[in-house]
């Protein structure tokens, strides 16, 4: 932590000056000494110890100044730091002013001049002021600061970026926080956009995109070579398994990723049935590890990137980066597995990341504590999403299209959803409508077999309704099945024969696309198994398909 300020002010030099020099000598190796010759000017310099994150301990200041006096100066410098202890300098002229203000700022102490001996007449009073400071304060967050609503999309998005690329970070409400308010005021005069991120140096990011984000933040988003051996666009589970084999097997690795890795596994909250792990382990720890395990063998992992466009000529592969420019390789791995589904249906769009969201958003559910949330989907997300915020809601409400769980979930997670008296399943409905002023309020329940639509209540509305593949980016380049899911190995034979587009003599390895030299595996993939260990061994098994095809370019 930063050393705490104690903040004198007095307008006469001399007198300043001989404060400075005593405190100096007697407290600069606890405390930072800062100096201000007006009120003015000691005002300007606390949003800047606030965002610095430098708490101050101490205000000593002249009550006779001109343009403002110390009492005018304390009122205003107390909604900064509410919790510094506040001692007037005066004249025995003063000191009626000085007692007036004891309780109209709540005035702790004032001293009158001239001092001297300091030994006796300024240290023991204090140091009083400075042990009894240390035993209350509340002493300041030093990492990254977000300040914004509850019910303002960009700030979710900030969040949840920060929370899955596993950036600790300190959320600031301002609509239940005034000092939190003041601080977003004061870093954009004159203009109010959210959010506002602070961090421990001092600078500010307003509404910032989440590129420049990721580059404030320390992660990586350009390349450190044009070529690599092994380029993965993608990293969740089988992008992550993949890039640890290859590292660890002599590659140089490069693996892309737009949002966080971890894919859509790493949102879930418990994953109870991926082997060695007994007692299950959340998706950000898998997560976690995974990528802590990639770094260690050289992996460079860009970050808030994303790729456009896949081109191959001669024997290399090319992948387009939104942020400019392209990385070659000699092979291309797509594991950028799959998106969540939207839910078309009045409202739902308009309140997207102020009440309704996509996926389990588990940072989010502290703020939900004691309400009422619903679950749209009745596969695995939904329920281990169900599960997490039981711990939280005073009712999670599960709607399901169909007539039952079991078709689409672990029967592990039906038993634990059985065994929740706070989770409810509504079985053949759907959601039909959002409605609400600034935030989700109500959303109306379509009952599919009556017809019947009813109204409820809902605080929050976590959207779990299948995927679509992310594949975009080799539309024109690579054999997909009708739902844009990639094709590999025997899946390209049609009628006996391969596409048009093979044209090498070999047939295709078992996780090669219809482009020699363009791998896919997990989620992504034609008749993948979606689950996380499938993911993870299919991203390994490619890595050895891989060396075979480098064996012959």
């Amino acid at each position: 932590m930063p050393k705490p300020a104690i903040l004198i002010v007095d307008d006469e030099p001399q007198v300043l000056n001989a404060v400075e020099r005593d405190l100096r000598s007697h407290y600069r190796s606890d405390f930072r000494i800062i100096k201000a010759t007006s009120g003015v000017e000691a005002l300007a310099t606390l949003p800047e110890l606030q965002r610095r994150a430098v708490p101050v301990a101490l205000f000593l200041v002249d009550q006779r100044m001109p343009q403002m006096t110390g009492v005018e100066f304390l009122l205003q410098a107390r909604t900064y730091f509410p919790e510094a202890k506040k001692a007037l300098l005066t004249a025995y002229a003063d000191t009626s002013a000085a007692i007036d203000s004891i309780n109209k700022v709540g005035l702790d102490f004032y001293l009158m001049k001239p001092w001297d001996p300091p030994e006796d007449n300024l240290y023991p009073v204090l140091d009083d002021l400075l042990g009894d400071w240390k035993a209350t304060a509340s002493l300041p967050y030093e990492g990254i600061q977000v300040a914004g609503t509850l019910w303002s999309p960009s700030s979710h998005t900030v969040k949840d970026f920060l929370a899955r690329n596993q950036i600790p970070y300190k959320w600031l409400d301002i609509e239940k926080d005034p000092q939190a308010r003041r601080m977003v005021e004061d870093a954009q005069p004159g203009s109010f956009n959210l959010p506002v991120v602070f961090f421990p140096d001092g600078t500010v990011l307003v509404q910032p995109g989440i590129r420049n984000l990721a580059e404030r933040v320390g992660l990586q988003t350009r390349a450190a070579s044009p070529f690599y051996d092994l380029a993965i666009v993608g990293a969740g589970p089988a992008g992550l398994a993949a890039a640890v084999y290859g590292a660890s097997e002599g590659l140089r690795t490069i693996m892309v990723e737009r949002e966080a890795p971890g894919g859509q596994a790493g949102t879930s909250s418990r994953i109870e049935n991926y082997l060695g792990f007994p007692n299950g382990l959340s998706g950000a720890d898998l997560a976690r590890r995974a990528v802590t395990q990639a770094r260690r063998f050289g992996v460079e992992i860009l970050t808030a990137e994303e790729v456009t466009g896949v081109r191959a000529q001669d024997s290399y592969r090319f992948i387009q980066l939104a942020g400019g420019g392209e990385i070659s390789c000699h092979a291309l791995l797509i594991t950028s597995g799959v998106s969540v589904r939207r839910l078309e249906a009045p409202g739902v769009e308009q309140f997207t990341g102020a009440g309704v969201y996509y996926g389990a958003a588990l940072f989010e559910a502290a703020h939900y504590r004691d309400q009422d949330v619903f679950i749209v989907g009745g596969a695995n997300s939904a329920g281990q999403a169900a599960v997490f915020f039981a711990r939280y809601a005073r009712t999670v409400t599960m709607l399901v299209r169909s007539s039952d769980l079991e078709s689409s979930m672990s029967q592990y997670l039906i038993d634990q959803i059985r065994a929740i008296p706070n989770v409810h399943v509504l079985f053949n409905v759907e959601v039909v409508e959002a409605r609400g002023s600034d935030r989700l309020e109500t959303i109306c329940i379509l009952n599919r077999l009556t017809g019947e639509t009813t109204v409820s209540s809902a605080a929050a509305m976590f959207i779990f309704i299948g995927a679509v593949p992310r594949t975009e980016m080799v539309k024109d380049l690579v054999e997909r099945d009708s739902s844009g899911f990639i094709l590999t190995g025997p899946d390209l034979r049609r009628d006996g024969r391969w596409p048009s587009a093979w044209t090498e003599k070999r047939d295709p390895l078992l996780l090669e696309t219809s482009c020699p030299g363009i791998f896919a595996a997990g989620d992504v993939r034609h008749r993948s198994v979606k689950r996380v260990a499938t993911a993870v061994g299919e991203g390994a098994v490619a890595v050895a398909l891989i060396h075979q095809y480098l064996k012959t370019v």
